[in-house]
């Protein structure tokens, strides 16, 4: 174990509001909702499937596709009547882009779990005034699909039957600016997007806002919906998605013979508040948000640098005012490509050392969320310590060589009782690093 970076801003901590997590919800291709997806986990599920579309000749007919159509839970969630659900549900598709959708799934659901909206539709955030109330939601891809649309509207009709809500569908920040629009966030609308680190990034950006007083509650986390030809063929002429057919199989994080990850869609989003604005209402406190930390590599668009991820990793840990030994599990970004799962492993070998931590990765689950991704492992690795229960990494028949030497969960869900302190950990194309550091 290298010696921890001594961050002399992990000093000022005690000068710091501390960061809770009050809300938490998730639509991802397990289920619609934090419990269906965690429950789904606990049973050893996976949300891969075929891709039956018409199409284009691809090399990869596999992805992580939502169990059900987000628009008619959407319409249920945000309009009070039947018939006004049902025209809306009809509606939405060219209103939103499906990016934004599932972000205002997850965050109805998080802000329901808060206890923070009315019970009358439509819903109405309470015991937060406005002007605290941010949205940090980041998203990789944004609205790519309703570009590809516009694009063969543009050519095929001409530039009149192009749709008037084509520029906010395809808005990168469309997720996080829906969010905003629907539930009157006041306090300022960010969206990152830093691949699939953007999800924990925005807890990340979420917890300064809080810190720097800008914000007594933050909406934060992350959203993507962007399967499409376009999509599967870009990362699959760079050798980043698997090649197996089958989609029990496809997705293997830390296995000997992984060949890549299985794109997916959903979306996670925390409800972070101020520790005394939750106390002082009576919230429900599911974690805290103690350390946080972002970096970049500044190196390569796609390879890892494992140096920048041990820096990140103890830089987190010391901003959490920890060491690694206080740090009982990591839940690992490990998305199942070669180079990518080896480096982080070294990473947490060298940043944790003999403190041997627990290991899980969920993405042979969920697959890859891409921008979502950070945010849903932050609630799994929640979920992990408010229950102490560790998933099994699902599809690990053989451990890489590289990986022996941690203590990565296989075959079966282990117990592990009195979790104080669990990372989560997010990298990025780009070179972006991301790490969460969680206690109870």
């Amino acid at each position: 174990m290298e010696a921890p970076v001594n961050h002399s801003r992990s000093s000022r901590t005690a000068d710091r509001p501390r960061v809770v997590v009050t809300g938490m919800g998730a639509t991802t291709p397990l289920g619609g909702s934090v419990a269906q997806t965690w429950g789904a986990i606990r049973s050893g599920e996976s949300g891969v499937t075929k891709l039956e579309t018409d199409g284009p000749p691809l090399p990869v007919r596999l992805a992580g596709l939502l169990r059900e159509d987000p628009t008619v839970p959407l319409a249920r969630c945000l309009y009070p009547e039947p018939h006004e659900q049902a025209r809306m549900a009809r509606r939405l598709p060219a209103l939103l882009d499906r990016s934004q959708q599932v972000a205002l799934l997850a965050a109805h659901e998080a802000l329901t779990d808060a206890d923070l909206l009315t019970s009358s539709l439509p819903s109405r955030v309470t015991e937060v005034d406005p002007e605290r109330l941010a949205v940090a939601l980041g998203s990789g891809v944004g609205g790519a699909n309703s570009l590809i649309q516009a694009h063969d509207t543009l050519h095929e009709r001409g530039w009149t039957r192009v749709p008037p809500w084509a520029v906010t569908r395809l808005m990168p920040g469309g997720p996080a600016a829906a969010v905003s629009i629907e539930f009157g966030a006041q306090a300022g609308v960010h969206a990152p997007s830093s691949a699939c680190a953007s999800g924990a990034e925005a807890l990340w950006l979420g917890r300064m806002l809080i810190q720097t007083g800008r914000a007594d509650v933050v909406i934060a986390g992350g959203a993507d919906a962007s399967i499409s030809p376009v999509s599967i063929a870009g990362f699959a002429v760079i050798r980043s998605l698997s090649r197996c057919d089958d989609p029990e199989r496809a997705a293997r994080p830390f296995d000997r013979d992984r060949d890549g990850f299985v794109m997916g869609e959903g979306a996670g989003v925390l409800v972070l508040e101020r520790q005394e604005h939750a106390q002082a209402r009576g919230a429900k406190i599911h974690a805290h948000l103690v350390g946080a930390e972002v970096s970049a590599d500044a190196n390569d668009w796609k390879l890892p640098d494992t140096e920048r991820q041990v820096r990140t990793l103890q830089a987190a840990i010391a901003d959490a005012e920890l060491t690694p030994y206080d740090i009982d599990h990591v839940s690992a970004h490990a998305t199942g490509t070669l180079a990518g799962d080896a480096a982080e492993a070294r990473a947490i070998s060298r940043a944790l050392g003999p403190a041997c931590p627990t290991v899980t990765a969920i993405k042979g689950h969920t697959s890859h969320m891409i921008g979502a991704a950070g945010a849903v492992e932050a609630i799994v690795a929640i979920r992990t310590i408010q229950t102490g229960v560790v998933p099994a990494v699902r599809n690990l028949e053989q451990l890489d060589a590289d990986i022996e030497d941690l203590d990565v969960v296989r075959s079966a869900h282990r117990e592990q009782r009195g979790i104080r302190a669990a990372l989560s950990s997010s990298f990025g194309f780009g070179g972006v690093n991301a790490v969460l550091v969680l206690t109870a």
